[in-house]
């Protein structure tokens, strides 16, 4: 097993090993958010990009491609994310001199645009830097504008010799289907919850049983959530068991509205599977005879988590969700 996968990937890894055979030009690798899929997607993306002699099982980590993947400088790796995950980066001005500028006034964009998949133009049709492949990352892919997923389908129709692209989601039925179509798909499963434990409790997370539950089992997510991004989270959990609304209605940010629309939209599903399957799934939750009501509006807090990153007034708009709850 690769030292630099988590303990609950061995069966995904040994898919994509096999997948070197006849390495596809698009590669799909989806599952639930919280799994470790880019960690997965950039190992193999190192795997590829490793000079190592020999079919390897992992990448070596000495070679000089290794260490300029990892130290974010290989010439022959390119990545498509958000602004706002930071991950976007030039690997130097003479060999990115066409990708476009990070703003430092404006703030940081949530979405993948269609600058960032035109950048790729010339990276695509040179050939490669070492003399093997070249890597497109993109992640999560459905943060894709239409505009930006047009693009890259055009390069997906277009395919270049030795060039491939990764692409990691998390929601994958938001991506084109005509994108979809031109990727071999490998789906990553939620570990058992056996190894998800013994991983957080060797990660020393506080109240991992409870974040795991309310992480719907996503080890990382839980461990994010208990290494204190679950702050302000835990908060409104507890306000909404004690029904205060005042603390509830109290947000002053679009961070606290997307927690509060997660907060709302996991406590309706419980409400709504304690109800017609008599278990839930993020925690404890009592049933309602109103099941049909809170489904609905677990649907609606889904769309609302989408909204909260756009321009709005978070008081006005954590007050409507509150209002629109399901009664018991």
């Amino acid at each position: 097993m690769n030292n630099n996968l988590y303990p609950w990937q061995e069966q995904a890894w040994k898919k994509l090993l096999g997948m070197r055979i006849k390495l596809p030009q698009a590669l799909l690798v989806y599952g639930p958010e919280g799994i470790g899929k880019l960690a997965l997607a950039e190992c193999f993306a190192q795997l590829l990009l490793c000079e190592a002699a020999g079919i390897l099982k992992a990448p070596c980590g000495t070679c000089e491609g290794c260490r300029w993947f990892l130290a974010g400088t290989h010439p022959d790796l390119r990545r498509l994310e958000p602004e706002s995950l930071a991950r976007l980066r030039q690997t130097n001005q003479d060999q990115d001199e066409d990708a476009p500028a990070v703003s430092k006034t404006q703030k940081p964009s949530t979405e993948i645009k269609i600058d960032q998949v035109r950048s790729l133009d010339g990276f695509l049709n040179l050939r490669s830097h070492r003399g093997r492949q070249r890597v497109v990352l993109v992640h999560p892919a459905e943060d894709m504008n239409l505009n930006a997923a047009n693009a890259l389908l055009k390069g997906l129709e277009e395919p270049q010799a030795q060039a491939h692209f990764i692409l990691v989601s998390h929601r994958p039925a938001r991506l084109l289907p005509t994108i979809r179509s031109r990727c071999v798909a490998l789906p990553v499963v939620l570990p058992d919850l056996v190894a998800a434990g013994a991983w957080l409790k060797a990660q020393e997370a506080s109240d991992w049983e409870a974040w795991l539950a309310f992480a719907g089992g996503a080890p990382l997510r839980a461990l994010e959530y208990a290494s204190g991004a679950g702050e302000s989270i835990a908060r409104l959990r507890k306000a909404l068991q004690g029904k205060d609304f005042e603390t509830l209605g109290a947000v002053n940010d679009r961070e606290q509205v997307e927690a509060l629309a997660e907060v709302l939209q996991k406590h309706a599903l419980n409400v709504a599977m304690e109800s017609y399957c008599g278990r839930s799934r993020y925690g404890q939750a009592a049933g309602s005879a109103q099941a049909a009501a809170w489904l609905r509006y677990a649907r609606q807090m889904g769309r609302n988590r989408l909204l909260a990153s756009h321009p709005l007034n978070p008081r006005l708009f954590a007050a409507d969700m509150i209002a629109g709850m399901p009664k018991y």
